[in-house]
């Protein structure tokens, strides 16, 4: 049980989301929630606040009658739930609405107490609202996604429960639940924020940070395929870089290749005095995407931290329009709500799991072509060579995927489009940013399932089983259960999903 409270770590909220522990939110929220909207409900009394007393956007010049209040705020969710495309992924949505409650849990939206109850239901009982990719722009914040989210909250649309898409009043009928009670600024609160840019954000470093691993640790065998030398590695060579990235990937790569027989020093070969060839059989210096790995991982590593940075802060901060301050009895208006932080992070995520995955694809290409590295047949085919095709097949799908992730990378952060009757003249793009970046990430693992399975078929075809370091050997293991070695041609797509599920576990 994870308990909400004055600050919710990334690593407790990935805890609710990926490991199904339960949300339980503390009687000091509730408290200060209440303490909120019960002075908002006083101090708007006989004073324009927007979204309040007043239309929105650009109606915001119209004064609403004390008696359409209540209906002003149906109209707005109402009228937004307006998006199409492809439904968001279940994992998707219960990010965005742990992290919609979170931001509203603070005391600085004015909001009912009886949304942060229904929203942790929400969480708990695994009911999924039904919110489409498509639909905001990221300035108002996720104003049409979170529509889609606040439509279930008030007991109407649609959800996903055990599997099926059902009607929302359904599904509360099955598990005893009632709507919200919508009273100032429910539909507003809701809906004005960054909640499903940064729920999404936060599913994609997680699954950022398992990509990167992988490619440390296929990296790392490549190396061993090749018997590589190990100064390229090595902490003294990194130590002169100084960034934390760089020296952390070559730190990782040091400790899986510890106990490896095949990776070679320096100093006994080269460096021995024995070679006299004038044309060295000896390959003096590895291709850069064995030898550079640490450079170029390591900015991914530096890139994925300090995106998960930014991704807490905005989960921890009041993100709507306008603020409620209980302690200073006043009301700001502003612009809390525009997701540029986020649209910016997703694309540096975004272009760097691309650059990861670029790397991978140029390592298998390595693999692939014998007349490069002049140690495998080609293809790695473990068959006949011109009857049987090995791993060619696959190698289209690896590069026609890079491809996508390379085009995707490019930033949505600089097209703004002006709209709302130019109200919101510049905006962010944040939740298409995000949505973009996770294709990105998943992109990366479907290119590092055919490198694994190359991998371990080159092993075989090297006889080097038992002679890689133990962290490859466990590998190798896992993955001949899932794919045994083949000489043969086989169906591959099967095996590369199967795979892909494996890497992504």
């Amino acid at each position: 049980m994870s308990t909400i409270n004055e600050f919710l770590s990334l690593k407790d909220f990935t805890s609710i989301v990926f490991d199904n522990n339960k949300v339980d939110v503390s009687d000091a929220v509730i408290n200060r929630v209440e303490e909120s909207f019960n002075f908002l409900k006083e101090f708007s009394g006989n004073k324009v606040i927007y979204g309040v007393n007043t239309g929105f956007g650009p109606m915001a010049q119209y004064r609403i009658k004390d008696e359409d209040r209540l209906q002003l705020q149906y109209n707005l969710i109402r009228s937004h739930s307006s998006g199409t495309g492809k439904p968001l992924s279940p994992i998707y949505v219960k990010s965005a609405i742990l992290a919609r409650l979170n931001t509203l849990s603070l005391g600085n939206s004015g909001v009912h107490p009886s949304l942060i109850h229904l929203m942790k239901e929400f969480i708990n009982r695994d009911i999924t609202p039904l919110i489409f990719e498509h639909g905001g722009v990221g300035a108002s914040g996720d104003l049409v996604q979170l529509a889609h989210l606040a439509l279930t909250l008030i007991g109407e649309g649609e959800v996903f429960y055990k599997g099926e898409r059902r009607s929302t009043k359904e599904v509360f009928e099955i598990e005893g639940l009632q709507p919200i009670n919508v009273e100032i600024r429910e539909g507003l609160a809701l809906m004005n924020g960054t909640s499903v840019m940064t729920g999404i954000g936060i599913v994609n470093v997680y699954n950022a940070e398992k990509v990167l691993d992988w490619s440390v640790k296929i990296s790392c065998a490549i190396n061993e395929l090749v018997q590589a030398y190990d100064d390229h590695l090595s902490e003294e060579l990194n130590g002169v870089k100084h960034h934390f990235g760089q020296q952390e990937i070559a730190r990782k790569m040091r400790n899986h290749l510890a106990d490896s027989s095949l990776v070679r020093k320096r100093e006994d070969h080269l460096y021995s005095g024995d070679n006299t060839e004038d044309v060295f059989k000896e390959k003096v210096q590895e291709y850069y995407s064995l030898r550079c790995v640490p450079q170029i991982l390591g900015p991914v590593l530096d890139t994925i931290n300090g995106v998960a940075k930014v991704l807490e802060n905005e989960i921890n901060s009041a993100n709507d329009n306008p603020i409620i301050d209980v302690k200073n009895k006043h009301v700001y208006h502003g612009g809390n709500f525009h997701g540029d932080y986020i649209s910016l992070e997703m694309d540096k995520l975004k272009i760097v799991v691309a650059k990861l995955t670029m790397l991978a694809e140029r390592q298998l290409n390595y693999l692939l072509n014998s007349k490069i590295n002049e140690i495998l047949p080609p293809f790695v085919n473990l068959g006949t060579l011109g009857f049987n095709f090995g791993m060619q097949g696959v190698q289209f799908t690896a590069v026609s995927t890079t491809a996508e992730s390379q085009t995707l990378s490019n930033p949505m952060y600089v097209h703004s489009i002006p709209n709302n009757n130019d109200n919101q003249d510049i905006v962010s793009m944040g939740t298409n940013a995000a949505v973009m970046a996770g294709k990105v990430v998943e992109n990366a693992f479907e290119v590092l399932a055919i490198e694994l399975i190359t991998v371990v078929q080159a092993i075989d075809a090297l006889g080097f089983k038992n002679e890689v370091s133990s962290t490859t050997k466990s590998i190798y293991d896992e993955v001949r259960k899932i794919v045994p070695e083949f000489k043969e041609d086989m169906v591959m797509y099967p095996f590369v999903q199967k795979v892909k599920d494996y890497l992504m576990a």
